[in-house]
């Protein structure tokens, strides 16, 4: 029902904080199923998909509990159920976290086959694939993967792809299986690495986590523990898009300048100042940017989550740019959005030619996920006129107040709720 409508043409001034890591923060929570001591997580985002695996986990019978601010304690006790919810994982991808922890500590799961944002095919076949390996007999049907194991058995693993929640998920399944596990070709996200040090301190034997080859050794029994959840990079770099693409000068807290290499060299070579220091980074945005290439690759390249909102900023650029997204195949939704609001773009299967043209129009526009709504609130930011964003919902899963966060720049940014069609829905 809600919309953020931007009114554009301020320059961004100021100081923003970053919250704890989304993706860091989702197998973590799902982690704490792997023992039934206490765990206590930190940096913890109030964020709809936060509140999803949350109420995931109750439902299998974990007491779950969010603190303020940005506390969850979280006892998987005698667990009740084995079986995720339908109604929630439908919602959310990462509830698939929850399989591998739950053969490993009960010897069964069953998960429906999981939702998302839609912006290409996300199988868990890796997934599958995996803890078949590792000695599950998973047998799908009727929407429903159900799976069941004694221990678990060490084993060495090969990903065809590094995907990042196959690899989390195999990663904690590892941690209680008897023997070794090798996990090649792993994801090397710092949020896998973030999820191995909270692994780590609740008793696990974890090598190389963060790097193409992990090794775990499997051990009786994991204990409870406290961390703290790394930055989130991608909103990190959300904020720096924005400061570049209203000329603005932003110092975004807490950012990691490590983990943003690729984000900070493409806006160095749009022409943006970009200052680490050990509290954040600073982005100057230039009068114009300049066009560049942009290619879409697993970390440590260019993350496809920064593809929409970097799209948005070569809108405007001097100069025609290539974008080529290589992670997945439909996530160029936003484009016919973009040139509602003027943009000149050809999206061509996976390859986007973005002509820069001086200036963008406010209109109305859809998000058509997560990365994309925050694109399109960006290229508001630096539109004439007003830009009504529609489908904030999406937002909601991956942004903590981020129309608050922007107001606080300098932007004319509102969350407007349609009460007309609250009322018609009631």
């Amino acid at each position: 029902m809600d919309r953020i409508v931007v009114t554009g043409g301020n320059r961004l001034e100021g100081r923003v904080a970053v919250a704890g890591a989304k993706n860091s923060v989702l197998p973590m929570i799902a982690a704490a199923l792997l023992t039934d001591d206490q765990v206590n997580l930190f940096d913890i985002p109030p964020l709809d998909d936060v509140f999803t695996i949350g109420e995931v986990l109750q439902r299998l019978g974990a007491d779950v509990r969010l603190h303020q601010p940005g506390t969850v304690t979280i006892r998987a006790g005698d667990l009740e159920s084995c079986e995720a919810p339908y109604d929630l994982v439908r919602k959310m991808r990462a509830s698939a976290l929850v399989m591998g922890p739950l053969l490993a500590r009960l010897g069964r799961a069953k998960l429906p086959l999981p939702g998302g944002c839609a912006i290409g095919s996300r199988p868990i076949d890796l997934h599958i694939k995996g803890l078949r390996a590792l000695g599950a007999i998973i047998e799908a049907g009727h929407g429903f993967f159900e799976a069941r194991a004694g221990r678990l058995r060490g084993n060495r693993l090969y990903l065809d792809y590094p995907s990042v929640g196959a690899t989390e998920n195999l990663l904690m399944a590892a941690t209680l299986a008897e023997g070794v596990t090798v996990i090649e070709n792993a994801a090397e996200e710092p949020e896998v690495a973030d999820l191995a040090a909270l692994l780590r301190k609740m008793g696990a034997r974890i090598l190389g986590a963060g790097t193409k080859v992990i090794r775990v050794e499997g051990v009786e029994r994991l204990g409870g523990a406290s961390h703290r959840a790394i930055p989130d990079r991608i909103e990190a770099g959300t904020y720096m898009v924005a400061a570049a693409i209203t000329g603005g000068d932003v110092y975004v807290a807490n950012a990691m300048a490590e983990h943003l290499d690729p984000v900070i060299a493409k806006l160095t070579e749009c022409g943006a100042l970009v200052i680490e220091d050990a509290g954040g980074v600073r982005v100057v945005g230039p009068d114009r940017p300049r066009a560049t290439n942009v290619k879409t690759l697993p970390y440590p390249g260019f993350p496809t989550d920064m593809q929409p909102q970097f799209m948005a900023l070569l809108t405007l650029a001097d100069g025609s740019s290539v974008i080529t997204e290589t992670v997945f195949e439909n996530r160029f939704m936003h484009v016919p959005e973009f040139e509602r609001m003027g943009a000149e773009i050809i999206a061509d299967g996976r390859t986007a030619i973005v002509k820069g043209v001086p200036r963008l129009s406010g209109a109305p526009v859809r998000a058509t996920d997560l990365r994309a709504g925050a694109a399109l609130v960006l290229a508001g930011l630096a539109a004439e006129g007003e830009t009504d964003v529609w489908g904030v919902h999406h937002l909601d899963r991956g942004y903590v107040n981020i129309e608050g966060k922007l107001r606080s720049l300098g932007a004319k940014v509102a969350r407007v709720e349609d009460r007309l069609l609250a009322r018609r829905s009631s």
